[in-house]
């Protein structure tokens, strides 16, 4: 099972590594694009530069996220990845805006394109390293959880379809249908910002505390009324922040019980939990039997 280290550990590294791939491939599309004038390869170097500027903010927010629980900050800084996640989708909005201004110019002035073969090679190269980042988000996601990495492989996951359709505007243009990489980038910017509208949506979903999904609830109610003596689970409130869930609930307990029992059986229900999902806080509750004071 992976520690929290490991965790903090490929959080930093997917992180800065969405950084390094973002601004070698900017360097590569500002040569391509000065060399051929591709509204396309435009498109790609806008949308690299701001994806660098994003990673950057996300690179900062991860960081201060991993920060323990302070005396000002007793849930943890868990949040500061969806604040970055808002920070994306501004950024990624912004870049679909200008992608798309750049279309409607070039459908008005058209412009002949050149070095088109420069500009595939640097396409070929960026679809590479990104299906390679995307592999390594992917697992970083699975183990961690984490909201800002998950927020950052959604938009280079659009990355990859934006190079893919560049791609195929560059070929387009070799069988002269250059007037197709106008349309491309405006296609092209309209999916940026159905990306970044995702990148928000789920950000704001954890800035509002939104619940766990009906099926993780359903489980983590089942695991608590699975301990011996709980006769029933009620109240069951959770949220997320950053990596980590906090799970509180209410379960009932023979009235019997000392108030030693009933503590060992909140211990045994936090446990029971935590084994399953490493990364909630369980914060349970003894209620009497229903009709006795409590």
């Amino acid at each position: 099972m992976s520690t929290p280290q490991q965790h903090a550990r490929l959080m930093r590294l997917a992180s800065a590594a969405a950084l390094a791939v973002a601004i070698c491939l900017a360097l590569a599309k500002a040569i391509a694009w000065w060399l051929s004038g591709s509204v396309s390869l435009l498109a790609g170097l806008t949308d690299s530069l701001l994806d660098g500027a994003a990673s950057l903010i996300n690179l900062l927010a991860v960081h201060y996220s991993l920060r323990p629980a302070d005396d000002d900050h007793r849930y943890g800084h868990g949040k500061a990845e969806a604040l970055a996640g808002l920070g994306q989708a501004v950024f990624i909005g912004v870049s679909a805006i200008l992608v798309g201004v750049q279309g409607i110019d070039r459908l008005l002035h058209p412009q002949p394109l050149h070095a088109q073969t420069l500009g595939i090679a640097v396409i070929l190269l960026s679809l590479a390293a990104t299906a390679v980042l995307l592999l390594f988000q992917r697992h970083v996601v699975r183990v961690t959880g984490s909201t800002a990495i998950r927020a950052d492989s959604l938009h280079y996951r659009s990355d990859l379809l934006l190079n893919a359709s560049i791609l195929l505007a560059l070929l387009l243009v070799q069988f002269g249908l250059g007037e197709l990489d106008a349309l491309f980038g405006l296609g092209i910017a309209g999916y940026i910002l159905w990306s970044a509208a995702q990148i928000g949506r789920e950000a704001v979903t954890v800035l509002m505390d939104t619940e766990l999904s009906p099926e993780l609830r359903e489980r983590i109610a089942a695991l608590a009324g699975g301990v011996p003596d709980v006769i029933d689970v009620h109240d069951l409130r959770t949220r997320i922040s950053g990596t980590r869930w906090f799970v509180q609930l209410h379960v009932r307990l023979p009235g019997e019980m000392t108030l030693t029992e009933a503590h060992q059986r909140t211990e045994a229900v936090e446990r029971a939990i935590h084994a399953e999902f490493p990364r909630a806080e369980v914060l349970v509750h003894a209620d009497p039997p229903q009709g006795e004071a409590g």
